[in-house]
């Protein structure tokens, strides 16, 4: 289990830094939204944790040093859109690596599943109703799921979206949409078969 990133150091202090307190109830906020985007843009919880906290640490280093412009607001779109990034690097890494290990034969023991954690963390949840929500929704293409998953877990608006995925403010709600619609059809169909039971 990773460690929470440490809040901004005293040293550092300025107007644009929030006491430890106030970056707590921050980072207690915002922290699930960011973590289950990095979940949704890895292949394991493990990496999402990885990059959510590299996310963070390069957050934290520009405010110390005053590099960031812009207050806790600016933060989010900040975050998502390093997320994104230190992904894509981290995929980018983990194939390269996978392609040098299978030229030379290593098993890597990657056919064994890593263990699903789940995205909706509610007590009055359904499990198998979650998973079946959770497992459509992966199977969505990644540029509809990425969008639903800033726009309805992280509260963002389709102009941050866009602004975060170098798409315009259009593309992004188009690509809401469609995402739902494809999600709301692939859980009518499951409901059809007696997968999904709501």
């Amino acid at each position: 289990m990773h460690e929470t990133p440490p809040p901004p150091s005293d040293s550092a202090a300025s107007d644009a830094i929030p006491s430890p307190t106030e970056w707590q109830a921050w980072l207690n906020e915002q922290g699930p939204k960011l973590l289950l985007f990095a979940r949704q843009q890895t292949r394991s919880h493990e990496d999402a944790q990885d990059v959510f906290q590299d996310a963070m640490i390069k957050l934290i280093g520009k405010i110390e040093n005053h590099e960031f412009i812009g207050g806790p607001d600016a933060w989010p779109p900040y975050l998502y859109t390093t997320i994104r990034r230190l992904s894509i690097d981290l995929s980018r890494r983990d194939d390269r690596r996978k392609r040098r290990e299978d030229r030379v034969g290593v098993d890597t023991g990657e056919s064994q599943q890593a263990a699903f954690h789940p995205w909706f963390e509610s007590e009055s949840s359904d499990d198998e109703t979650r998973d079946q929500l959770e497992e459509k929704l992966k199977q969505l293409p990644e540029k509809f799921a990425e969008v639903i998953v800033m726009k309805i877990w992280g509260d963002r608006t389709f102009a941050e979206i866009g602004e975060i995925l170098g798409i315009s403010q259009n593309t992004a709600a188009s690509r809401y949409r469609y995402g739902l619609e494809s999600l709301k059809k692939s859980l009518g169909g499951a409901r059809r078969r007696g997968d999904l039971s709501i």
